[in-house]
């Protein structure tokens, strides 16, 4: 079994190696995502894969398909109860364990943790773990995203680290406590299926790449893989100026109590070490705008991916960063306080990183991007079938422009990629209708290069059904740098019994009734720009306008753009922009 041939690696050896472990997380990724029966699954692509080292816990390779979030999470979670498994008896071939508890695992109920080992001649060689979002854990609101909860019962049933299946046989007895604790238990059956089954297909690759090479030589590639990325990440740090770098920014509210919160990040370079220090960061939260210190730190590794992407994600890429995280802040989640509102706080968290690495930074790190995930959840009795559903709408929008680029348009989470589940698909399985999804015009942040539109939609319901939505970013809009103006703010707002209306937290409301023909619009932020507006060519403004990003106004007041002419072309203006006129005017403005 044991191949390794003297004390070197081979570089081709190393990267068929690497290639072969990704490709593992990869195809279970993409198995998981064909065989649940859950859309949170099988269209918003809510979950994750990893491999571990059953010693230390650290990433060894980690799928590409899910959320980034829970690929570091992972990690924390996995450390976590590799003393917990050996203090009651330790892994065994066939083990299955399970838990949810966000303070452990991070991130919401919602969010199911499996882990089990895989052994190779009779020894632990590593673990496997995924991660699958279920679409109801119970709770007082179906979804699970509370925007009230003040703590965390209200959300759904905790489900400890426990053993779910011992030596290849599943504990029906756990399956029926949580089956009797939610609202969808045949679609959380076939997830389940689906997330134990999947871990066969990661053996099966495991097994193929030992044969090949052999576990001696698969160790020794996995630990130069974690030391190269260790050094790539450390030589990136490196790169940026001592110091200190500080930014501020915060929340509308947390749901319950209509006051802002602050997040403070204070972000030390010293060589190739860094460290994270959000003391100063407010809370708990008495709303469920909390998160757990294993998901802050996780979301801080998502932006730093961000900014140097070329380092590939294992154990070694974390290695160079510290963390402080105040006991008791929104960033640090305790038992009991609320976690449901973890999709926007993990949104901030990224903010904040992107925010203060642009100080040292600029031409690496990006604008803030839309940050705010504004999960809409609508649930009831379909009409026709009399079952019971929840349509869970997680928001796209725009992210941060940069040195490089403008930013994405209508993109998915940064430390999410969770995405939005298709008209069709939604309009087949739900009583809705979309009046409309489209780009939201004017939400980017202006700049030299302009953040990404956020998007728009309306959802009307064809039948009595509950909506609540949690979200953030109406007050705080996604700032710019470098002298790039900020994004357009969050927006929602319902149409029901004939009226128009905002709800009193803005962005978040809970369990209203709808009735049939009632309807909710959302429209979520672009992202911040980067660099004065008055740098950003004249023929990038002109094909701004053509593409109906930017309104004329805009082009003309924001931008300072001077239109030359415009026609109709098959019912549309087409506005062309005089450049040197433009240049010139622009002088004029900043002189003035």
């Amino acid at each position: 079994m044991d191949g390794a041939k003297g004390q070197g690696i081979d570089p081709v050896t190393l990267a068929v190696v690497r290639g072969a472990l990704e490709q593992i997380g990869d195809e279970m990724d993409l198995h998981l995502i064909r065989a649940a029966l859950s859309p949170i699954i099988s269209e918003t692509n809510d979950c994750a894969h990893g491999l571990y080292d059953p010693v230390t816990g650290e990433t060894i390779a980690q799928g590409g398909l899910g959320l980034p979030m829970f690929l570091a999470n992972m990690q924390f979670t996995v450390q976590a109860m590799i003393p917990m498994v050996a203090a009651a008896g330790g892994f065994r071939p066939g083990d299955v364990w399970i838990t949810n508890d966000p303070y452990l695992s991070g991130t919401h109920l919602n969010d199911v943790v499996l882990i089990s080992p895989h052994f190779v001649d009779g020894k632990l060689f590593c673990l496997f773990a995924n991660t699958g979002h279920w679409m109801d854990m119970g709770g007082s609101v179906p979804g699970g995203w509370v925007p009230t909860a003040r703590e965390i019962h209200q959300e759904g049933i905790i489900i400890p680290p426990m053993k779910l299946v011992d030596q290849g046989q599943r504990n029906e007895g756990v399956v029926s406590l949580i089956t009797a604790n939610v609202r969808l238990p045949e679609q959380l059956l076939g997830d389940l299926a689906a997330m134990i089954n999947v871990f066969a297909l990661g053996r099966r690759g495991l097994d193929a790449l030992i044969a090949r090479y052999g576990t001696q030589t698969l160790r020794a590639c996995i630990d130069e893989m974690m030391a190269r990325s260790e050094a790539e990440m450390r030589a990136y740090i490196a790169d940026i100026p001592d110091g200190t770098y500080v930014l501020e920014d915060g929340f509308d509210n947390d749901g319950v109590v209509d006051a802002p919160l602050k997040v403070r990040l204070a972000i030390s370079i010293a060589g190739s070490d860094l460290h994270f220090d959000f003391t100063g960061t407010d809370g708990p939260a008495v709303g469920p705008m909390n998160i757990s210190a294993g998901t802050t730190k996780s979301l801080c590794f998502v932006a730093l991916k961000h900014v140097f992407p070329d380092v590939p994600v294992n154990g070694g890429a974390f290695r160079p960063a510290r963390f402080t995280i105040p006991e008791g802040s929104i960033l640090a989640a305790r038992y009991p306080v609320a976690v449901g509102g973890t999709t926007d706080v993990t949104q901030r968290v990224v903010d904040c990183v992107f925010g203060a690495l642009a100080q040292a930074a600029p031409q690496a790190a990006p604008a803030a991007p839309f940050g705010t995930t504004g999960v809409a959840t609508v649930s009831g009795r379909h009409p026709v079938t009399g079952r019971y559903f929840v349509a869970v709408y997680p928001y796209p929008g725009g992210y941060g422009g940069s040195y490089a680029t403008d930013g994405l348009v209508n993109g998915t989470p940064p430390g999410s990629m969770a995405k939005f589940m298709s008209v069709e698909m939604s309009e087949h399985r739900y009583p809705v209708r979309f009046d409309y999804l489209k780009i939201r015009e004017n939400s980017s942040g202006p700049g030299q290069h302009r953040g990404g539109c956020g998007t728009a939609y309306g959802i009307r319901t064809l039948s009595g059904a509950v909506v609540s939505i949690l979200g953030d970013r109406v007050d705080t809009p996604p700032f710019g740098i470098e002298g790039g103006g900020p994004a357009a703010p969050n927006h929602v707002a319902f149409h029901t019994a004939g009226k128009d209306w905002i709800p009193p937290m803005r962005s978040k409301a809970e369990k209203v009734p709808f009735s049939n023909g009632d309807a909710f619009f959302l429209a979520s932020p672009g992202g911040g720009g980067f660099g004065h507006p008055f740098n950003r060519d004249a023929q990038a403004v002109e094909d701004d306008l053509n593409d109906g990003l930017i309104t004329q106004d805009t082009a003309e007041t924001v931008y300072g753009a001077i239109i030359a002419s415009r026609r109709e072309v098959f019912g549309r203006l087409v506005f062309a922009i005089d450049a040197e006129r433009t240049r010139a005017n622009r002088t004029v403005l900043t002189s003035a």
